[in-house]
């Protein structure tokens, strides 16, 4: 398969020999695909490895053949300022997440607009944490709808309306499940309000303070679909917690 102008979002980048890059690209048309870009390392072809950067917005040619796209040309289409900190850190996660549960040539075209539109909330200027908290919820959301494995939050595994004093958790493969006040502290950690739960159904932010138990409660979800794997943002945010705390 040609690849003309595509458009696509570079989610990873590494060196392969002593020339080229093996990237991953979220395309636009075509969905996640393995790019090979020879010879891109080469002190004169600066300005096209500069394109090819995480979370860079590409326009680009390929020729696929195999397991691999063989890149014959790429664009950057904007100029991204680069990323500290949390936004950083949020991106990280973002494109692992991507790479982590996306299969390969599987065109998912909801899935890149809510790739632009989470890449856009992380660019903004003074982008707060909480903020980008709940723009990373919103995009797991998205992810896992993209996937055919997405859950309602408005209503709970049985059918019942969502009950926005109650607190839920999120069980993969029946939705939410109230939580019964007896429950351990252990599960409790793991739950989140009924009106966070709604709050993300409808796209609107819910209080700073639930942010936590929705973040909690969707990666038990995640890590049930990446089947128990740890990733590798997660452990790094838990070291750079422990070492500011």
């Amino acid at each position: 398969m040609r690849y003309t102008a595509e458009p696509g979002f570079v989610l990873h980048a590494r060196p392969y020999r002593e020339t080229s890059l093996l990237l991953e690209v979220l395309s636009e048309h075509h969905g996640r695909l393995g790019v090979l870009a020879r010879g891109v390392r080469g002190a004169k072809r600066h300005v096209l490895r500069a394109a090819l950067q995480p979370l860079q917005q590409i326009r680009f040619d390929a020729l696929q053949r195999g397991e691999l796209a063989q890149l014959h040309a790429a664009e950057a289409l904007d100029a991204q300022p680069p990323l500290t900190g949390d936004a950083a850190m949020a991106a990280f996660y973002l494109n692992e997440l991507v790479m982590s549960l996306t299969p390969r040539q599987d065109p998912m075209p909801a899935l890149y607009i809510a790739y632009a539109r989470t890449r856009a909330q992380l660019h903004a200027p003074g982008v707060a944490r909480v903020a980008l908290s709940w723009a990373l919820r919103q995009f797991e959301r998205d992810l896992l709808e993209a996937l055919g494995v997405g859950l309602p939050l408005d209503l709970d595994g049985d059918g019942g309306s969502i009950d926005p004093a109650g607190r839920y958790t999120l069980d993969p493969e029946h939705g939410p499940r109230r939580l019964l006040s007896e429950r351990g502290r252990e599960e409790r950690n793991a739950s989140a309000t009924g009106r966070a739960l709604l709050s993300l159904a409808n796209g609107k932010s819910p209080e700073p303070e639930e942010l936590p138990g929705l973040r909690r409660a969707l990666r038990a979800v995640l890590m049930h679909h990446l089947g128990g794997r740890v990733l590798h943002s997660w452990q790094l945010m838990v070291e750079l917690d422990r070492l500011s705390s």
